[in-house]
């Protein structure tokens, strides 16, 4: 750390007076004086005299008299920052040395001015963030508005095993467009274009700010809560990638960060002014991107981001009601020929399942009114049921509902769900999954909906859950409605997980019904000991459009 002390000089301005008028309306006219600054590169040791690589300086300007500093960083980039400290990113390649003018300004713009010069090192790159960020040029992003949990928050500490989510509160779908105070979030454009080496950012948020209430000063407000105030961001700013040092990359928690640091020059930020321009990419593809940014006065909290490509609409209205298909099994025995096929044997299914699949009548059939797929373990094996639509109906887009009550085990993994027609071609994820309702024994009355998708599947799939009681010892209704521009996800009519459709993803072809119980496996985890048998039971599924 260096800290550069100058005798400053002064510019006065001349100002023309007009009439006999002779009071100074400016007040005591005031000079800066003592300017100072002290430049901090970042990772710098005895071994590494440049910095660590990131390419991340620390300025901090002081002066006597001084009501803001303006910044010109030697890199074509300039800012005003009216505290004097700032974090400034130089993301040229290699070594290189750039002269930098500090400019502190007092009453009636008198100013005085330093410069001094700063060599740092960059080497981090991240290639493919870039190309998903820019599309190659350029693209522009949207709040993921119909997602729960596009705006949350959770702690920040060293326990990231535990705590690296936003488990303080997550944003419902549409949530903040149901007020004036909060609603300008939605309006919010975020484009990133690539210009060779060069990464830029534009924030448009069409006049308006959505403010931090720790923060609300910044854009002149004072309603003591969270609030849109007019405030206009247009202006580009350079964005710089560095290396995340979060406690999750520390601890070496594998899954749950990209490792990488989205730094924007000149105060920028991704939307919602927390006081902070850096964000660390927990995930990201080429229509989704997760992120994560500390509040910028060290309060502990860390707030979470979810951007799609696809603008947010919100149409609570959308429905399907034209019944175009159905199995409401009134008629006893083994499930409609015209309507069900099988898929038979086990191996594992691609999960490690254990059971196998048969048509037996132990394992499916339909009886008082229901259909009944039975889970059964004889000896050291078990056996199951999953039943298909495929090449019998498949349709794109509709609303399906099934109503259901879940077997009890541990172990258990009964799935409503739709798997992509083209499957046999492309096999998975690029077909394409909706996962209707999924539930784990191990976890009773945790309701999952998912989407699976290239960028987006297994463990990293598009996912919510919601708690819902007595699943196992009540029907309840399972729905999804899928649309051009969205997939919700329903227990008993209550949204809890939406997605915005898109041309970019596999969900606007031709998909086919599946129903089974599977046992064990990456998802249904340990089999209980004492298992012998459980049932998923169907009242009925209907087809919409």
């Amino acid at each position: 750390m260096k800290k550069l002390l100058f005798k400053s000089f002064t510019i006065l301005g001349l100002f023309l007076f007009l009439g006999c008028e002779e009071n100074n309306s400016f007040g005591e006219l005031t000079s800066p004086e003592n300017l100072a600054v002290t430049v901090e590169i970042i990772g710098q040791d005895a071994e590494n005299p440049n910095g660590d690589g990131s390419g991340l300086v620390k300025f901090t300007a002081t002066a006597d008299n001084a009501i803001s500093y303006q910044f010109d960083y030697g890199d074509g980039v300039r800012g005003t920052v009216p505290s004097g400290s700032v974090t400034h990113g130089y993301f040229q390649p290699g070594v290189n040395t750039y002269t930098v003018t500090i400019t502190a300004t007092g009453t009636a713009g008198i100013a005085s001015t330093i410069t001094t010069e700063v060599t740092v090192f960059s080497n981090f790159r991240d290639d493919e963030a870039v190309a998903f960020l820019t599309g190659g040029t350029q693209k522009t992003w949207y709040w993921a508005a119909g997602e729960p949990g596009h705006l949350g928050v959770g702690p920040n500490n060293s326990d990231a095993t535990q705590n690296y989510f936003p488990v303080y509160y997550a944003a419902a779908p549409f949530e903040k467009a149901g007020s004036p105070d909060s609603s300008c979030l939605y309006d919010n454009e975020l484009t990133f274009r690539k210009d060779g080496d060069n990464l830029y950012f534009k924030l448009d948020n069409g006049g308006s700010t959505f403010f931090h209430v720790s923060y609300q000063g910044v854009g002149g407000g004072s309603a003591g809560t969270d609030f849109c105030y007019p405030y206009a961001v247009v202006d580009e700013r350079v964005v710089g990638l560095s290396p995340s040092n979060s406690a999750v990359v520390a601890n070496n928690v594998p899954g749950q960060t990209r490792g990488t640091m989205l730094n924007f020059t000149d105060g920028g930020f991704m939307g919602y002014y927390i006081g902070q321009s850096s964000y660390e990419i927990l995930s990201i593809t080429e229509n989704r991107m997760v992120v994560r940014a500390v509040m910028g006065n060290d309060s502990g909290l860390a707030w979470y981001h979810i951007f799609t490509t696809t603008p947010p609409v919100q149409d609570p209205v959308t429905d399907y009601t034209n019944l175009v298909w159905s199995d409401e099994f009134d008629v006893a025995g083994a499930p409609d020929a015209t309507k069900w096929g099988y898929d038979l044997g086990g191996g594992g299914w691609g999960n490690n399942e254990v059971q196998s699949y048969t048509n037996n009548a132990a394992n499916v059939a339909v009886s008082n009114g229901t259909l009944k797929i039975n889970a059964l373990k004889t000896g050291n094996n078990w056996t199951s049921a999953r039943l298909k639509s495929q090449d019998k109906f498949e349709f794109t887009y509709g609303k399906v509902e099934a109503r259901a009550k879940l077997p009890v085990g541990g172990g258990t993994w009964p799935a409503i769900w739709m798997l992509g027609a083209n499957f046999p071609e492309v096999g998975w994820p690029n077909c394409g999954e909706i996962d209707i309702m999924e539930h784990r024994g191990n976890s009773p009355g945790v309701i999952h909906g998912s989407l699976h998708y290239p960028g987006n599947f297994g463990g990293n799939a598009n996912t919510n859950t919601t708690n819902v009681a007595n699943v196992s010892s009540e029907f309840h209704l399972y729905k999804v409605i899928w649309s051009p521009s969205a997939i919700r996800f329903y227990v008993d009519d209550v949204l809890f997980h939406s997605f915005a459709n898109n041309n970019s993803v596999p969900f606007n072809s031709d998909f086919f019904l599946i129903m089974n119980v599977a046992m064990g496996g990456t998802f249904g985890g340990t089999v209980a000991n004492d298992f012998q048998t459980a049932t998923m039971e169907v009242d009925y599924i209907r087809v919409y459009q």
